[in-house]
């Protein structure tokens, strides 16, 4: 396993967080935005945090039903779009996703040693659901109700691919938990947009809603044990200080107020 790369923790990610189906891209534009992991594979004992898959007729597959219904009905809407970037992990991804909620551009140029702490935290985060993915192999919402996703163009490889839980949700979560670290003023918005990252994929029809939750709950316990890393730890510290040396750094180039009307819609 060539760790070296960044490129080969992407793939490590595909094999092992449940993003099997997904090809590397044939172009010029890496599919996945990570690095080498800090920890690396996935949470262990992982099913004993997330339930098992809701049962059929249970109060929370009627519920996952239910909320799945609401948001079909978004689809096309400003939430839908929005759901459809939040899909995206290639380059820049987390400049997309949480500049506006860090109040700042999140980026190579303004922020490098914050965007290689995102890099490889979100590796963690993506694999660290996969063995509970593997272990139900639930269904995609677009494969039980025949409704179009956000991401149509990745239905073929998500139809092989374990819903439950979502690794994209523990990579937006937990991203939004490493940010709220580097920056604790901005706790509240970054959480939010975190979460929020996490009901795109429930928008999107290509995740349950507790596919969602349990992804977010696995994050969380993923954001405790890199905390206990000192490779982590000493990254965050100087992500941090990064942080404090740099003068405000404006979002003109960002629409905030747009995003912050789709968030409105449903987070």
């Amino acid at each position: 396993m060539r760790k070296d790369l960044i490129g080969t923790a992407a793939l490590l990610l595909a094999s092992v967080a449940g993003f099997a189906g997904f090809a590397a891209a044939q172009d010029a534009r890496p599919k996945y935005d990570l690095g080498q992991p800090y920890i690396g594979g996935p949470l262990p004992a992982g099913e004993a945090l997330a339930p098992p898959v809701p049962a059929d007729g249970s109060a929370r597959a009627l519920r996952d039903e239910a909320d799945n219904a609401a948001y079909l009905a978004l689809a096309g809407g400003a939430r839908w779009e929005l759901a459809a970037r939040d899909a995206d992990l290639g380059p820049g991804w987390f400049t997309k996703a949480f500049s506006c909620a860090a109040g700042r551009v999140v980026s190579d140029s303004d922020t490098p040693r914050l965007a290689q702490l995102l890099r490889r935290a979100g590796t963690d985060f993506g694999m660290s659901t996969g063995a509970v993915k593997d272990r139900y192999m639930r269904a995609r919402p677009f494969a039980v109700n025949g409704a179009a996703s956000c991401t149509p163009q990745e239905e073929d490889a998500l139809r092989g691919n374990g819903s439950y839980p979502s690794g994209h949700a523990a990579i937006g979560y937990g991203t939004g938990l490493v940010l709220a670290a580097v920056f604790p003023e901005r706790a509240s918005a970054l959480v939010a947009r975190g979460r929020a990252y996490g009901t795109s994929r429930a928008v999107c029809n290509v995740h349950w809603t507790s596919d969602v939750e349990q992804g977010q709950a696995i994050a969380a316990a993923t954001f405790a044990r890199l905390m206990a890393d000192p490779a982590f730890r000493a990254d965050l510290d100087a992500a941090k200080l990064e942080a404090e040396s740099l003068a405000s750094v404006g979002t003109e180039n960002f629409d905030c107020p747009a995003e912050a009307a789709a968030l409105a819609e449903v987070r």
